[in-house]
């Protein structure tokens, strides 16, 4: 079935850019708004309203399918792509991608996403939001061409089995904390809460006390108020390079001896900590300090799992820490890598190589890419799929669960 049309639309995400360099220099709440001015390039304030643009394609029936180009909240930084607006954007993909794509047949996913990654333009790749939002559109034309679940179409071209079961959902707290913490623990969020540790002084502590006084508070909540006694979520925080931070980012032993702390006060839940340190100087650097704490915590049987996640921008990166067993768990960051193609490769290689596959993303996505991505995981199966967009949790868990069960009760009907 061809593709007649390709037709674009500004959108709203789920959350915010944030400048994040501006905000590590200091930059305070006010309310929702940040105090002061930003400094990487592009942003108008340190904090604004984040952007999309949905991705139609006609199909010569009249169906429609779609994807949302979005992009990270942290936009500009960690070797990303730069803040993406959609006035600027929308022009490009009617240019370059609308004629590659008008006249094609919509039945090889994996072959549309090649020739649409391959557009350069002045000798530059796409913006990775255009790719990621395109691809999704593909995946759905596709899909909707063939009769299939964009699942089974992933499963089919890829050589994988569509789960017959949940993935398990990691829910994301942002900076309330604490009542989010709560909202999780009723939705029986499998993975919580993520938690937002991206400031010494008012979030980790000058000794790390902060963030332990939390893992308690969690921990103790959760004993309180779970329904079923067997309710047992996996603990995941983000420190955004905190620890490393105040015991230094080459201290390993420092810093196990500190992670060996957060792993009894989590006790009986078992815990991950994402970003342990951040080295901002280049991927070598980040890969290192990551792959010697990661030794050092499995020398001395301290099973807090690491997660990598900076400097994991593509998926050429991904393979580099896998390979280097920087981290027990990788963090894919879905609009980060582009078409949705290099997020699905990138699950199977950590799966092949005996690394974590946490199919992740950004709170500042859509609707409508957070269910893509919810076919991808299905057809995966990562260790975890993120709850998103936004930071209200119950909205992003909402969406996420739905889809998947619309996958199975589909898939379990088509077996009757």
């Amino acid at each position: 079935m061809k593709i007649v049309d390709v037709v674009c639309s500004a959108g709203r995400t789920g959350f915010y850019f944030d400048d994040q360099r501006a905000i590590k220099k200091g930059a305070a709440h006010d309310g929702v708004f940040y105090v002061g001015e930003p400094v990487t390039e592009g942003f108008a304030a340190v904090r604004q309203a984040g952007e999309s643009i949905s991705v139609m394609i006609v199909l010569e029936d009249g169906q429609v399918a779609w994807g949302d180009c979005a992009a990270v909240q942290y936009s500009g930084a960690g070797g990303r792509d730069p803040l993406f607006l959609a006035k600027d954007f929308i022009p490009l993909i009617d240019t370059y991608i609308k004629p590659q794509l008008v006249g094609r047949e919509a039945d090889d996913f994996r072959g549309l996403c090649r020739m649409m990654e391959a557009i350069q333009v002045d000798g530059k790749r796409l913006h990775t939001a255009i790719r990621y939002g395109v691809s999704q559109a593909i995946l759905d034309a596709v899909a909707k061409a063939t009769g299939r679940l964009m699942c089974e179409v992933v499963a089919d071209e890829y050589g994988c089995q569509v789960s017959e079961k949940p993935i398990p959902i990691f829910t994301q707290s942002g900076d309330d904390r604490y009542d989010n913490a709560d909202k999780m623990i009723i939705k029986g969020a499998q993975v919580l809460p993520h938690a937002l540790i991206n400031h010494v002084d008012t979030k980790l502590g000058r000794q790390g006390e902060k963030l332990l006084e939390y893992v308690k508070w969690l921990r103790d909540r959760i004993l309180e108020h779970r329904a079923d006694p067997s309710y047992a979520p996996i603990l995941h925080i983000d420190v955004y390079g905190t620890i490393g931070a105040v015991f230094g980012n080459n201290n390993y032993a420092a810093m196990a001896d500190y992670l060996a702390q957060l792993e009894e006060a989590a006790k009986p839940f078992h815990l991950r900590i994402e970003g342990p340190m951040d080295c901002d100087c280049d991927r070598e650097t980040q890969m290192a300090a990551l792959a010697g704490l990661t030794r050092e915590l499995d020398d001395r049987g301290i099973h807090v799992e690491l997660v990598a996640d900076e400097w994991c921008n593509t998926l050429e990166d991904i393979q580099y820490f896998a390979d280097h067993r920087a981290g027990h768990m990788i963090q894919i960051k879905t609009p980060d890598l582009g078409g949705i193609n290099n997020t699905i490769e990138a699950v199977l290689y950590c799966k092949a190589h005996g690394i974590g596959a946490y199919q992740g993303g950004t709170c500042n996505e859509t609707d409508r890419s957070a269910q893509v991505c919810v076919h991808c995981a299905m057809a995966t199966q990562p260790d975890q799929i993120l709850a998103k967009p936004g930071m209200g949790v119950d909205e992003g868990y909402m969406i996420v669960y739905n889809e998947m069960n619309r996958i199975l009760a589909l898939r379990a009907a088509k077996k009757k």
